[in-house]
This record gives structure tokens, sequence and C-alpha cells, in this order.
């Protein structure tokens, strides 16, 4: 016979006992966790025994984990994920994410394009002007130059450099950078500091009047007799030996020297070879965007070994352009422009030059789009508080960039009655091959493809014929003389990336172009 469960075989008090041999190794196991690592207190363990016990007591019993190894086992939360903070505590990337947005939080205030004062100061920041504390992107241009200037400071030898790169590479603020070190590191080596003379070529009225400059900065010269030539004075001072009073290097930056060309090219032969006199004490540094300068003007210095050396600026890459502008808008308590505007500006301008003055124009032109966007909603809603949206956005810079970089060859391609832009599209079309001519019925042929695919009447051959020599005296294309006009041969003269960005926003043409 089965036999009957009595009071002392109870399942209840299976469980009651169970509860509190859990309970009991639960506070044992605490009382031997050392206090420094342990991570709940005694009530948060007591809570979460109890909130096991209170499930289904049928089922499968939970494995107990210790504490410590709870703390790691967050959902969804790998151990990789899990750091240790400054304190030696755990902290999970979330935590710290919300911490990071928080510190953003507090130092940035919000962008109001109304406030005359935000407007004022983004676009003092991205002005031209606005020389910033450090040159960034420049640091191995710099670095080569100041070793120069070192060295020949160090030995008292004069010295010539050239710099050479296309405009806007930050050749001219490098060298006040450079001249600033040099000076720096006089004080600190012990060394009298040099003698300084920036003149900027362009300013000058004469190009011999630099020579005339660098005596005035002379402080021997300035005793010499007047009677002579600057140039002669300045021979007669480097080719013999100076008081020792008077022993200070002498620092010459003479920026945009391509205007010291001239037909004899003597000025520019004359200002280099006042290096390789005896007693000179010039470190000459010459800035211009010419890169064969040297090799094309000065082909007696090299002659007579006392060839510049030659450190070149290379144009700015899309990343280079981007952490200039990212370095200038930092500095603001606000954020005025959205990161992929920023980026399509640095893609744009370091694929068309890599000017740097050029991105800081863009920037501004969006800017200014802005603000007389805002101005519009102002009128519209007098009262209303400026939208949080209302930063400079990817369409506000594409609108600047087809402003800076529209040519005139486009607004002349727009301004084209519907026949003779076809005919452009067609020679884009037609010269995408090797083959840069065509003639002119073979143009026609084309033409008359785009017609008929679009149900457009075709001009006759003759008035075609016209069309393209109007379009020959408009400068887009280039016809060819022959005897019967069908045999002509016609070629473009403009970009087809002109052609394309003129007629991209009509859809016909857009598609005739694919």
């Amino acid at each position: 016979m089965p036999t009957i469960a009595g009071p002392s075989s109870s399942p209840q008090k299976h469980v009651v006992g169970s509860r509190s041999e859990i309970i009991g190794g639960l506070r044992s196991a605490e009382v031997n966790t050392s206090r420094k690592r342990k991570l709940r207190s005694d009530s948060a363990a007591e809570v979460a025994a109890t909130t096991v016990l209170s499930g289904n007591l049928i089922s499968t019993p939970m494995k107990w984990k210790s504490p410590r190894r709870c703390a790691v086992s967050i959902p969804k939360t790998s151990n990789e994920e899990i750091k240790e903070d400054s304190n030696g505590k755990l902290t999970s990337p979330v935590i710290s994410a919300v911490k990071n947005l928080s510190v953003c939080l507090d130092v940035k205030s919000k962008w109001n394009p109304r406030d005359d004062d935000q407007m004022k100061a983004v676009k003092e920041a991205l002005h031209v002007s606005k020389a910033p504390s450090t040159v960034v992107c420049r640091e191995d241009e710099q670095r080569r130059v100041f070793e120069f200037v070192k060295g020949c400071m160090e030995q008292k030898k004069a010295g010539s450099l050239y710099i050479c790169g296309c405009p806007g590479t930050g050749k001219s603020l490098s060298m006040e950078k450079v001249r600033q070190q040099a000076e720096d590191w006089a004080k600190q080596a012990g060394l009298p500091c040099p003698e300084t003379v920036s003149v900027n070529c362009t300013s000058l009225t004469k190009t011999t009047d630099i020579f005339s400059k660098i005596l005035g900065n002379n402080e021997s010269g300035k005793k010499a007799n007047g009677s002579s030539s600057p140039l002669q004075q300045l021979k007669s001072l480097f080719s013999q030996k100076q008081q020792r009073s008077s022993s200070k290097m002498m620092l010459i930056i003479a920026d945009e020297m391509d205007y010291l060309i001239t037909r004899d090219r003597g000025v520019l032969h004359e200002l280099f070879m006042l290096t390789t006199l005896p007693f000179s004490r010039c470190i000459l540094i010459g800035v211009a965007n010419a890169i064969d300068l040297a090799d094309r003007f000065l082909p007696k210095l090299k002659s007579l070994n006392c060839k510049p050396l030659v450190v070149t600026f290379r144009a700015y890459s899309k990343d280079q352009i981007l952490r200039i502008l990212q370095e200038r808008l930092v500095a603001l308590p606000f954020v005025a422009f959205q990161s992929n505007a920023l980026e399509i500006c640095a893609r744009k301008v370091s694929a068309a030059s890599g000017d740097m003055r050029k991105a800081l124009c863009v920037c501004r032109s969006a800017l200014e789009i802005l603000e007389i966007e805002v101005r519009g909603t102002i009128d519209q809603e007098p009262q209303g508080p400026a939208p949080e949206s209302q930063v400079v956005k990817m369409d506000h810079m594409i609108a600047a960039l087809s402003k800076t970089f529209k040519s005139p060859v486009v607004d002349t391609i727009q301004s084209l009655p519907q026949h003779q832009q076809i005919i452009v599209c067609s020679a884009a079309k037609a010269f995408r091959g090797s083959k840069k001519d065509r003639t002119i019925a073979e143009l026609n042929k084309l033409y008359l493809e785009i017609c008929k695919s679009s149900m457009i009447t075709p001009a006759g051959i003759t008035e075609f014929t016209n069309m393209c020599t109007v379009l020959n005296d408009q400068g887009i294309l280039k016809l060819s003389h022959a005897r019967d006009d069908k045999l002509k041969r016609v070629s473009l003269r403009v970009d087809e990336a002109d052609i394309t960005f003129a007629l991209k926003e009509i859809r016909f043409f857009r598609n005739c172009l694919l």
C-alpha cells in the first residue's frame, strides 16, 4: 500500500528548511567576502534570495552565483565592454557615453543664428585674417624650416631657403610661427635674437626697394655712407668683418618673391647672392607659388654652389582641411555647423585646389545663406524662438559651393537656347572617349538621335552648322576650316564637368549625359 505522508514529511517543511539554509549560506559567504570588493549590501542579498524562492517552488533550483560574478553578468554587456574608471570602479560603455554627452552639453551652449554676437563670433573664427594659435597639418614643414634657421644661427653661417607651394597652403602663416620659434630658441640658448626683416614683395613700389628695407633694419647699415645705392652698401657691409657687437644674424623673409622677377632677373639674383658674401649674416627665406623658380630663374646660383634649399608645401588633403576647420570652430561655445556639411566642403575644396582660404570662404558663404534664411523666418514668426535645427546643413553648404566654384562658362551654357544646349550635350557625349574631335556630320548625327529620342523637332544641317559657328564664337566649341561645312572638325573648348554642372538641374539633359 502506498504510504500516506504525515506531518513530519510535509513538503512545506522542506521548503522552509531549504530557505533557511540558503539564506544562511548567503550570509556566511558575505562575511567571508572582503569588505573592499563587496558590490552588494546584506539587504540586497536577502532580497535577491527571497525573490528567487518566491517563484515556482517546483521548478529547477537556480545555481547560486557570488555577488562579485553577478556584477559583470549584466545582460547584453560583454566582459570586454566592462571597463574600470580612474577610481577602480566598474563602468559600462553606456554610462561612459552618457557622462561624455553630459560633459559636451555642459560645455557647448545652444547655437542661435538670430543672435548677432554668436553670428559675428563664427564669422570672425572663419575669417582668413584670423591667425590661429597653432598651425596644424604643417608641423613637418615648420620643423624643417626651423632646423635650417637654427643651424645657421648656431654656426653663424649665412644660407638661403626657398619655400614653394600652391596658394592657401599655410606658407606665410608657417613662416610667422618659425620666426617666433627662432626668437624663443635664441633666448633659451643665450644667443642674440636675429634681426628680422619681413617683406611682402607685392607692397614694394620698385623691386630694388627690398634692399632699402633690408638696409633700414640693419644697425650697421644705418651708419654707412648714403651716397651709394642700398645694394652696394649691403655688399660692402657683408664683405668685411663686423664688430662683435654687431654680429647678430639677420633673418630675411621675402613673401611673394615671384614679384621680384624682372626681365634680367637681376634683383632676384643679387638678393640670393647676398648670402654668398664672405662675412654675410643673412638667412634668406623666399616664399612663392612657383615650384621651379630656383631652377628657371637662378641657374647661376647652382653653378656657384649656392642653390637654395627647397621646401614644398603641398595642397591640403580632405582630412587636413576638415581638421583645420574643426580646430577653428572647436573654441566656440556652440555648434554652428553639421559635421557632414564641413566634410563635403573639405572634399570639394581638396578636389578642386586644396586652398584653405577657399574652404574658409565657402564656410562663411554657407553661414550667410543660413543668415538670410533665418531673416525670412523672423519676418514670418517675429516672436518665435529659433529652431534647434537651424545650423549650417548640407543644403546650405552645397549652395555655397555652387556659388564659389561656379565659372562663367556655366552661366554661358545655362543661358543658351535649347537646341544649342542639345548640341553642347551631344559634343560632351561624343568626346568622352579617346577621340577628341569629330566632323560636323558626325556631331549632327548624334544631335538628331537625341532630338528623336525626346520627340523634339531637329534643326536642318544649315541651321545646325550656323549654331555650331555661334558656339565657336562663344568659346564653347572649336571649328576647323574646311571647304565643305560637313567636313569641318569640331572639338570642345570647355571641360565636360562644366557642361554636366550647368545642365544637371534639367532632367532631360541629365538623362542625356548619363
